[in-house]
């Protein structure tokens, strides 16, 4: 692990790219919230993370928004190739699956998991927002 510049230690480089220190999070996870316009306090609340780090997070991307809206970019883009790959890799499976018949007595436990998906979906919003902004 190389750390970021040296004005920045909170701010580490590790193989999923710029990382708050003592966390997975990286700052693509907050751009998200960032870009779509979330207040810092909201956040700090949603990612468990102290002022400190919310604060070496917020100040770093702003001293260096155009490195990491480009590197940013390039995360996506890696991400929906991934996606796209796995998609077409298993195109047949996901097509076997969709065409099964659900049985009644799973009928609750598929209803349980949509609810738990739309939980999270919520949580997805401002990753949706900043995407449709571009």
């Amino acid at each position: 692990m190389v750390s970021a510049p040296t004005q920045h230690p909170e701010i580490i480089r590790t193989e999923r790219g710029l990382t708050i220190a003592g966390t997975r999070i990286t700052l693509y996870d907050v751009m998200d919230y960032v870009t779509a316009q979330y207040p810092s306090k909201f956040i700090r609340s949603l990612f468990n993370l102290t002022n400190e780090q919310i604060n070496a997070a917020l100040t770093y991307i702003e001293e260096n928004r155009a490195e990491v809206e480009a590197e940013y970019k390039l995360v996506l883009k890696e991400a929906e190739e991934l996606q796209r790959y796995y998609e077409d890799k298993n195109r047949d499976l996901i097509s076997r699956l969709a065409a099964q018949q659900v049985k009644p007595v799973e009928e609750a436990v598929r209803a349980k998991l949509q609810a738990a998906k739309a939980k999270f979906e919520v949580l997805d919003f401002g990753q949706k927002i900043a995407n449709h902004q571009k």
